[in-house]
């Protein structure tokens, strides 16, 4: 059976799924994204992904395309059409289809949507994680407002191959006072050697992580101390463990840092039980 995906209004075959040459998204990266992680076909961190997806569209002065008890209708029902219990559900909302013009078009053109979503070998997800992964560090060349999730991911898309050519999984931005800022597509961890989990601050140029968010909770719920303080990839590499936070990755050990050990080299503890323990929220909390 066809994966479907829900463009503007219409349940289509995914091969069958399309948008205008015109559309704003395609020619401008003038669009935003959301990601839920699925667990037994729910959408986990509803909330969060709700509220950062708000927030990105009203920065953008984008309209919601419905609201959000309908979107998430929709969403729910995209995930029922795929029939798929474990994944990734995709959204995408642009400004609309207009004649290309830098500006804005003019009122009452109606943003784009586009929902899709892609099966998790959960199996494999766990043996990665306990086998850990590389990171790569390259230099921050992003644009300013890296707290809204928009589509522009051209340096993100490059810092991704990067990471690949080394047969790392992950690459970290490190800013010119050489702290990392976040991951390419993840945010970044590392637990110190006072035992403390240190992760960059939002008041920097990085995305608010909804994974991210949700963690904090349960470190906090777990007794153990968190601070939002950057570091360094010297630090990282010197941590007693490091690790990766998203949707996608969920909470994933890193156990090396551009090719040198962290730690030991393996996987750590921490990172192994916090990952348990945010699955385990993110399954009770799931709609």
């Amino acid at each position: 059976m066809s994966r479907i995906a829900y463009v503007n209004g219409r349940f289509v075959p995914k091969a069958e799924a399309f948008v205008h040459i015109e559309d704003r998204g395609y020619q401008f990266a003038d669009a935003v994204y959301e990601v839920w992680a699925l667990f037994g076909g729910k959408l986990a961190d509803a909330e969060g992904h709700f509220v950062r997806l708000e927030r990105s569209l009203s920065e953008l002065k984008i309209a919601m395309p419905m609201s959000r008890t309908a979107l998430t209708h929709v969403l729910r029902e995209t995930v029922r059409r795929n029939r798929i219990q474990e994944g990734l559900v995709y959204l995408q909302v642009s400004r609309g289809v207009a004649t290309r013009d830098h500006a804005f078009p003019a009122e009452g053109v109606r943003p784009s949507i586009v929902i899709t979503v892609s099966r998790v070998d959960r199996a494999a997800s766990e043996a990665r994680a306990a086998k850990g992964v590389s990171v790569v560090t390259t230099p921050e060349n992003r644009w300013g407002r890296c707290d809204i999730k928009t589509v522009g991911l051209l340096p993100n898309a490059l810092a991704k191959q990067k990471a690949r050519e080394s047969g790392a999984v992950e690459a970290w931005f490190v800013d010119e006072l050489g702290l990392v800022t976040e991951g390419a597509s993840s945010n970044a961890w590392i637990v110190d050697q006072d035992g403390v989990l240190r992760t960059r601050d939002t008041n920097a140029n990085i995305l608010r992580g909804v994974t991210r968010n949700s963690l904090i909770e349960v470190i906090r719920e777990a007794g153990l101390k968190v601070e939002e303080r950057p570091f360094t990839p010297d630090e990282a590499r010197q941590a007693k463990e490091a690790f990766i936070t998203g949707a996608g990755t969920l909470v994933l050990p890193v156990v090396a840092v551009d090719g040198k050990p962290v730690g030991e080299g393996v996987p750590g503890p921490i990172a192994a039980r916090l990952r348990r323990l945010y699955i385990e929220r993110a399954k009770a909390k799931a709609i």
